[in-house]
């Protein structure tokens, strides 16, 4: 059960929220831990083939959180522009995924998320990447929060 958006001349097609969730530098993972107190999170990640992927440690809050309850909420702001339009206002685009998160235990699945997260924060430095990940591949675990819902929201400058 999911309640409807107050502004619906905000509402944004699941493919501009899907672009937005592509372009996006940073994200923010909610989950709920086992003593049901929120906890939110800003991670890097990347996003494609219907996921989310992030890396982290092997151990800390939130996966205790996802061992507990892996159903997630994922944020993303996309492009601000503060503005005075007669009033205060914000040009924005944002967009939220709620989904499960599963590890990534599939060596090739995992690899290629690593890389994928790789290359989007640093582009000019592909050569390195490998060695990087073969460097800390005990010590990083993989996530992906799978697409279930995805909506977005966005108030822009009019034509």
């Amino acid at each position: 059960m999911h309640r409807e958006t107050r502004r619906k001349d905000r509402i944004i097609t699941e493919k501009e929220a899907r672009a937005v969730l592509e372009k996006a530098e940073y994200g923010f993972l909610g989950t709920v831990g086992p003593e049901n107190e929120p906890y939110v999170v800003p991670l890097s990640y990347v996003a494609g083939r219907d996921n989310i992927y992030f890396h982290c440690a092997t151990v800390g809050e939130k996966l205790d959180n996802i061992a507990a309850n892996p159903a997630a909420c994922f944020c993303v702001v996309g492009a601000t522009e503060p503005v005075y339009e007669s009033s205060f206002s914000t040009y924005y685009e944002s967009c939220m995924v709620f989904g499960t998160v599963r590890e990534i235990t599939d060596d090739a699945e995992k690899r290629q998320a690593l890389r994928d997260i790789a290359h989007k924060y640093f582009p000019k430095l592909t050569d390195k990447v490998d060695g990087a990940i073969a460097d800390s591949w005990n010590r990083t675990a993989v996530y992906a929060i799978s697409i279930d819902r995805i909506t977005g929201k966005a108030k822009r400058k009019k034509a």
